[in-house]
């Protein structure tokens, strides 16, 4: 994927938000009903202007896009449980009703292949799994979706040259996906370059299986079947207390205990997870 399609920025809502404010006053949303904010909320501010959002559960989003849908927004990975989108078919169901394609990969790339030149939109933070600093995240804007956006949030470094045009007019901006940069957080972009750097160099297929296996091992030891994500969540009694006896920090999502798995995290560490649990 070209550079020139990708924007950068400090959160994955700032990056959608001028495609929200391009849906039509009478333009319909689907999402799931459990979707991260950033992914959610962006389109929520729009109702006032006679946007409609509907939420629907993740397994029923294909089902739920049709004529009448004009842009579907979910995760490739949900942040609650790791849940890993149908990306193809949903993908294919909202082309077969020309509607825009949202994606919110937070939770997904770093680890995960997918190619997000199928969507319209995709938007990254890359404090997670890109293990960069908070304050940087990206976002692919497909060619055909820049020319319907205005670049309401411009300022001097989405100009054509960032460093020509700090003073006065006539408005110069980028003619590619740079016109929608937002002027960077110069110390959180130090340390994201290095950190995509290493992913790259690693490549994502040997990350992802790393990942999976470690969380297959995870879920194995509580005697569950084995999953397809790095992220897993779990019901089990007393969980995070036992967790943080075991100087293990663990997240709480919709009532259960998320763990997550990446490229710092070893055999041992799974290991000594199931011990606290166990105890």
């Amino acid at each position: 994927m070209p550079a020139t399609d990708v924007a950068i920025g400090s959160t994955v809502s700032g990056l959608l938000a001028p495609v929200a404010a391009a849906l039509p006053a009478g333009a319909t949303v689907v999402v799931p009903e459990v979707e991260f904010t950033s992914n959610l909320f962006p389109w929520l501010a729009q109702v006032e202007r006679g946007v409609r959002v509907r939420t629907v559960p993740l397994a029923g989003l294909v089902d739920a896009i049709d004529a009448g849908t004009d842009l579907v927004a979910f995760s490739l990975v949900q942040s609650a449980d790791g849940t890993v989108a149908d990306y193809d078919r949903i993908v294919a169901a909202a082309r077969a009703h020309r509607a825009l394609v949202a994606v919110d990969a937070t939770q997904a790339c770093g680890w995960l292949p997918f190619d997000a030149g199928l969507a319209d939109v995709v938007a990254v933070g890359a404090y997670k799994w890109l293990m960069g600093p908070r304050g940087s995240a990206l976002a692919y804007l497909a060619p055909a979706l820049r020319e319907r956006l205005r670049p309401d949030a411009a300022g001097w470094y989405a100009g054509e040259d960032p460093f020509s045009s700090y003073y006065g007019p006539p408005l110069r901006l980028a003619r590619d996906a740079r016109r929608f940069d937002q002027s960077p957080a110069w110390f959180s972009w130090v340390g994201t370059a290095p950190a995509l750097e290493l992913l790259a160099e690693i490549g994502l297929p040997a990350v992802r299986e790393h990942d999976v296996t470690l969380a297959n091992r995870f879920l194995a030891g509580l005697g569950r079947p084995p999953g397809n994500s790095a992220i897993v969540a779990v019901e089990v009694p007393g969980a995070q207390e036992k967790l943080e006896r075991a100087g293990i920090r663990a997240a709480v999502r919709t009532g259960r205990v998320r763990a997550s798995f990446h490229l710092y995290t070893t055999e041992a560490d799974v290991d000594l997870a199931l011990e606290a649990l166990a105890g």
